[in-house]
This record gives C-alpha cells, structure tokens and sequence, in this order.
C-alpha cells in the first residue's frame, strides 16, 4: 500500500510538470489563446487562497492553544523566527558575491521608460502594517498573513491560558484544521489544469521582456535557485537530522517545490508543506507552527531577488556595486522579505522599500524595474521560499524535539 501511494504521489507530480511544460508551449506559440485561458490559473489560486486563511488562523491557534508546554511553543517561534533571519542573510550574501562576479548590466542604459511608482509608506507605517490592520475585517484578507499570523498566536495563548473553559474552543480549532486540509485534497484535483493556464500565461506575458540586460540576470538567478535547492537545502536537512534527514527530505520535498512553482504563492503551499512534513513525521506543533510563519518571514528566494534588483538598477544607472554596499544590501533584503506577504508579486513592498533607500531621486526610473524583474523571477524565487519552509522545519525539529528526532518518529 505504501508503494502504491509513493507511485501515485510521484504521477501526479509529473501530471503537474507536464501541465507547465505544455502550458509553456502553449504561451510562446499562441500567446492569444494563453490570454484566454489564464482565468483557469486565476481560479485555482483564488480558492487556495479562501482555504489558507482559515486554515493558518487553525493550525497556529490550535498549535499553540493545545500544548501543554507554553514554553515548547515560545521556543519553537524563537527558533524559527532566528533561523529564517540567518538563512535570509546567508542568501543575500551568496548572491551579492555571485552579483559581483556576474554583473547582470554591463553598460549604463541610455533611454529607459519611466513608470508611475505610487505612494510609499513610511518605515513606521509599514512595520505597523506588517504586524497589525485597523480592525478584525481586516484580518480575513489574504493580504494581511502576518498580522493574521500574530493574532492567530494570541487568540492561541488565550485559548490555553483559559484552562477547561478554553477546551471546545482547542477542539474546533483541531477538527477546522482537519477539514481544511481534506478540503486542499479536493481542490488539488484541478491543479494541472490550473498550471497549464499559468504557466502559459506567464510566458505569453514576460517571454518578450527578457532582451539581453534582463537574459543576463534570469541566466544567473534561475540556476542559483535550483542549485541552492541541491546545496543548501542538503546542508539545513543534515543540521536537522543528519543524513537520514537529507533522504528524507529529497523524498518529499518535490511536491512542495512543484506547488509552489506552479502558483508563484508561499501560502497556497502551506497546505502541501504540511502535508510534507505530516509523512516526514515532523511534529504537528512543530509544523502547524513552522510553515504559516515561513509563509510570510522565511524569504531566501526573495533575499536572492533583492540583490539583484539594487545592483541591476545600480548598473542602469552607471552606479559601480562595491563590497562596501554588502552590510546595507543584506540588511534590507532581510528585513525587506521577512514580513512580506505571500502572495505573488508581494504586493511590490519590497520594490518600495528598495526605492526609498537606494534610489529615492530615481524612483520613477527605478520601479518599473524592479517590478519587471520581481515579476520574471517570481516561480523561483516563491519556490526556494516555500520549499524551504519545509526544510527549515528539520532544524526546528532538532532544536525542540532533540537531535534524534526523525529516528523516534520513524520507530
């Protein structure tokens, strides 16, 4: 029984990669038919999206109301919250040397169209934004994942805090949580026809774009990101739970990176990941905890994608990128991507944030670019994001529940 479910699980992953393909196709040759059809991509992710709220504001609530152990569940948010920082820093770090060594703009460009950039927040405003909204309505929109996340953790302590008045509230929490994730089974059906529209939407829509400035930075991102996944991923899975922790994780996280792939979304995965970590034997708290946090905060693709925008725009500009800029660089690719939203395009916080700091007289020039290029690297980016929320959930493991711990769940 369990080949046959391993044989099934790996042929709906080459269903959901042979839809992307043919989507890919489909949006190079007949870019007027991909247009028509995107709607199909659009409705998949909108009902991912309606699941996803709920089932965080679950997962975490019911995580946190049902430990025994208040200070199992501090430890684990403390952990995950550091090892997300250190990872996004490392990242950053990796590609500004590769940036480096890389430029992706090698010429200052002469003519450029502007773009309308928007309002900007302040600093102020946006971490108010990131961790609050101006009232409960709020808290129901996809685009508010941390301040849900945040509330979701209190409402949880509440939950625990109340002894046996908090106990039918513990319980509901469990069974919505179980109920959603039947409810992703069912949704997930629909998924490759789902990607065959988006993927052939976003070639039909971006293939244009990618002339020889932007074929340079898309020549380094795209391999960076799958070797990451061949590189550091190993290394965090070894961390966790040595090397039975690296064949673990090659055993399952494929369907998380194909989801993730295939939507450009870090929530919309939330419910493979946890599925993921489920067969993994990860601890449900651990997890419940782990992967709707990572879906907001854990962002090493984005940290990637950071870099590169300053020092594409730095090069358009005729500006020399200097190991001087490493500090500030990896300072606002951190605290750029953790906090940002998972949904696609982020909601262009970060391309705000980029402008504000290093480009605040050339912010009419410098969005478009920076929007163009978050959106060209976006399935990657949202993958190495996502899948690694799973992979992080090792070294949580190990620090909560000891070195051992994938042994112990194994027996």
């Amino acid at each position: 029984m369990k080949a046959q479910s391993v044989v099934h699980n790996y042929f709906f992953l080459m269903i959901l990669i042979l839809s992307m393909i043919l989507g890919a196709i489909t949006g190079y040759f007949n870019p007027e038919l991909a247009g028509n059809i995107s709607f199909l991509g659009t409705i998949f992710i909108r009902l991912m999206f309606c699941i996803v709220v709920p089932m965080v504001f679950a997962s975490i609530a019911g995580a946190v109301a049902g430990t025994s152990d208040l200070r199992r569940s501090g430890r684990i948010m403390w952990t995950t919250v550091i090892t997300f920082v250190i990872t996004g820093a490392i990242a950053a770090v990796i590609y500004f040397v590769l940036i480096m060594i890389f430029p992706p703009v090698l010429e200052p460009w002469t003519k450029i169209a502007t773009g309308e950039p928007g309002s900007h927040a302040t600093m102020t405003q946006m971490i108010v934004n990131f961790f609050t909204v101006e009232d409960f309505s709020g808290l129901l929109s996809r685009r508010a994942m941390l301040p849900l996340i945040v509330f979701s953790v209190l409402f949880g302590f509440a939950a625990n805090l109340s002894g046996e008045a908090g106990e039918p509230v513990r319980k509901f929490l469990v069974s919505l949580t179980a109920v959603m994730l039947k409810l992703v089974n069912i949704v997930t059906y629909y998924a490759p026809v789902a990607f065959f529209a988006i993927f052939a939407d976003l070639v039909a829509s971006y293939g244009p774009q990618i002339t020889e400035a932007y074929a340079r930075a898309l020549g380094l991102y795209y391999p960076v990101c799958f070797i990451y996944i061949f590189t550091a991923f190993p290394v965090m899975a070894w961390i966790g739970a040595g090397f039975e922790g690296v064949k673990a994780m090659f055993a399952h996280i494929w369907k998380p990176a194909i989801v993730s792939l295939g939507t450009c979304s870090s929530i919309a995965t939330i419910p493979t990941n946890m599925e993921a970590a489920a067969d993994t034997g990860i601890s449900k708290d651990v997890s419940d905890i782990v992967l709707p946090l990572g879906a907001t905060m854990h962002m090493d693709g984005s940290c990637f994608s950071c870099v590169l925008k300053i020092a594409f725009v730095l090069g358009v500009l005729g500006r020399p990128l200097t190991f001087a800029d490493l500090p500030l660089i990896v300072l606002v690719a951190v605290f750029s991507s953790v906090g940002m939203s998972g949904v696609p395009g982020g909601g262009y916080i970060g391309e705000y944030i980029i402008c504000t700091i290093f480009f605040p007289n050339n912010m009419e020039l410098a969005f478009p670019i920076l929007v163009a290029i978050g959106n060209l690297v976006d399935p990657p980016a949202t993958m190495i994001n996502a899948a690694g929320d799973y992979v992080v959930s090792f070294i949580v493991s190990r620090f909560v529940d000891g070195p051992d711990w994938l042994n112990k769940r194994s027996v």
